[in-house]
């Protein structure tokens, strides 16, 4: 695997060692802007590495390094995340450059042969729990969407990256969880997710911050089907996820 160099100045120094690693995509019209602006002191924005389309890679802060990709964010309780993790920016444009049509730019099998790749050395080097590699909109899922719901993460969990449940069928309730209900299977479905890793407090109220979690989690999980509330399908991938995260199932 070849790594081109290009030095970002936007990092300092870590205050922890690396135990995440967070994708990203560009979000923007091309690689060049993205990077020139990841390069740009103005922006004070940077990551660790970049995966073009055609499989380049670009690493423009030294893993050891603080890279400024993360911003206000929260995981599993920890925040400063920029200190503790590794941060892949992937070049795509996502919701903010869609194609003309209105659907979001595939992720070519370059491009993601490059990232698992990149991912796999990442992970020889770091001790990095598969469920601390996550997407930025589970970190910030009051502001990020990236890298999206077109992104390929069960194919990245069959090559050893990351969280992907397997089908099964957990007993729960049939119905829906809607914003604005309350009770204890909501109590329930936020302890499920904060234990995932999600910031989310165990109010037993389905609040906005509620919803957004739900949609982040179905950005990821439930690709097709982002709606922010917790129908069956939903509950059942939360269920299995939280027992990957804590072997409870």
């Amino acid at each position: 695997m070849q790594v081109e160099q290009v030095a970002s100045p936007n990092f300092n120094d870590r205050k922890q060692p690396v135990d995440m690693l967070v994708l990203h995509y560009t979000g923007m019209e091309t690689g060049e802007a993205a990077l020139t602006r990841m390069c740009d002191t103005a922006a004070e924005v940077s990551a660790h590495y970049m995966v073009w389309e055609d499989g380049r890679i670009t690493q423009l802060v030294s893993e050891d390094q603080r890279a400024w990709h993360a911003g206000v964010s929260i995981w599993q309780g920890d925040t400063d995340l920029n200190s503790r993790s590794v941060g892949i920016e992937i070049v795509n444009g996502g919701h903010d450059v869609p194609l003309t049509d209105g659907t979001l730019p595939p992720y070519p099998d370059s491009q993601i042969e490059a990232l698992i790749a990149l991912c796999t050395g990442i992970l020889s080097r770091h001790t990095i729990p598969a469920s601390r590699i996550v997407a930025h909109s589970d970190i910030a899922p009051a502001r990020k969407t990236d890298p999206g719901e077109h992104f390929p993460w069960a194919r990245l969990a069959a090559a050893g990256i990351g969280l992907w449940p397997s089908s099964g069928i957990i007993s729960l309730d049939e119905s829906s969880l809607m914003p604005g209900d309350s009770g204890p299977a909501v109590n329930d479905l936020q302890n499920m997710l904060g234990a995932i890793g999600y910031g989310l407090e165990e109010t037993g109220h389905f609040d906005e911050t509620t919803r957004l979690v739900i949609s982040a989690f179905q950005r990821r999980y439930v690709p097709d089907q982002i709606t922010g509330a917790a129908d069956p399908v939903t509950q059942e991938r939360v269920a299995l996820v939280y027992g990957l995260c804590t072997g409870a199932v």
